[in-house]
């Protein structure tokens, strides 16, 4: 599904997201730089939900064996279960910040919280996870060029240890692909998990004050191709007034 010339939503179940692929898969998007393509996110990587995916970016008028680079925001399995599947398919390389990346080379089932959340029923019983190495671990200051665009990593820990939200620039407008540290309405995700902070979570949230963008795009529910900074203000004017902003569950 395009939403700008640059950027298309192409993953994302019917649970967490608009059910393009299947099953708990986080929103996934293509990042169109014209001679480059990247993918921020990818699910769970189930058989369906990668076809699903490669028709949806075939769909965007994209050719998937094209897809260089997948970034991920953070290691929760609905947003990175599937990156190795996608590694060995495209050969793509994979981008996390340092700090998320021994957890997702070691498929390290406790830290990612992907045990806990496969014996609540979360995930299926045949849902897997599967060691992935990380081609770039990301530091403050790090910029990919996809094509045309720039993709600057933000550190954004909080919702788990190692977040990474991507600032897209280059393109008709700029976007700020936020995964799980901020929603639509101002909202975060606060989660029982073994390492979600929220005071990590609100510094996150003051350290994007000075960042300018013109869309939002987060790991669920609505996405604002305009006037997407009127989020992240709602975010900072309850911080301001001693408060929290809504936890998205």
């Amino acid at each position: 599904m395009r939403l700008t010339d640059d950027i298309a939503l192409v993953g994302g179940g019917p649970i967490f997201g608009f059910g393009l692929t299947v099953g708990t898969d986080a929103h996934c998007y293509l990042v169109d730089g014209g001679d480059a393509l990247a993918l921020i996110d990818c699910g769970m990587g189930s058989d369906e939900s990668m076809e699903l995916l490669v028709q949806a970016v075939t769909s965007a008028g994209c050719d998937p064996s094209r897809i260089g680079t997948l970034l991920l925001t953070h290691y929760h399995a609905d947003h990175a279960a599937g990156a190795r599947r996608y590694r060995d398919r495209f050969g793509a390389r994979v981008c996390a910040a340092a700090e998320a990346a021994p957890a997702i080379e070691s498929a390290d089932h406790d830290r990612t919280s992907f045990a806990a959340a496969r014996a609540l029923g979360v995930f299926g019983a045949d849902a897997a996870y599967p060691a992935c190495p990380v081609d770039q671990p990301l530091h403050p200051g790090d910029v990919l060029q996809v094509g045309r665009l720039s993709i600057r990593y933000l550190p954004t820990p909080g919702h788990c240890a190692g977040h990474a939200a991507y600032l897209i620039e280059g393109g008709e407008r700029t976007y700020l692909c936020s995964g799980d540290a901020l929603f639509a309405g101002g909202k975060i995700y606060l989660q029982a998990t073994v390492d979600c902070d929220l005071q990590a979570s609100l510094d996150s949230l003051r350290a994007l004050a000075d960042v300018e963008f013109d869309a939002l795009l987060p790991g669920h529910g609505p996405i604002a191709l305009t006037g997407g900074r009127l989020h992240l203000d709602a975010a900072l004017a309850a911080i301001r007034g001693l408060s929290v902003p809504g936890s998205l569950a």
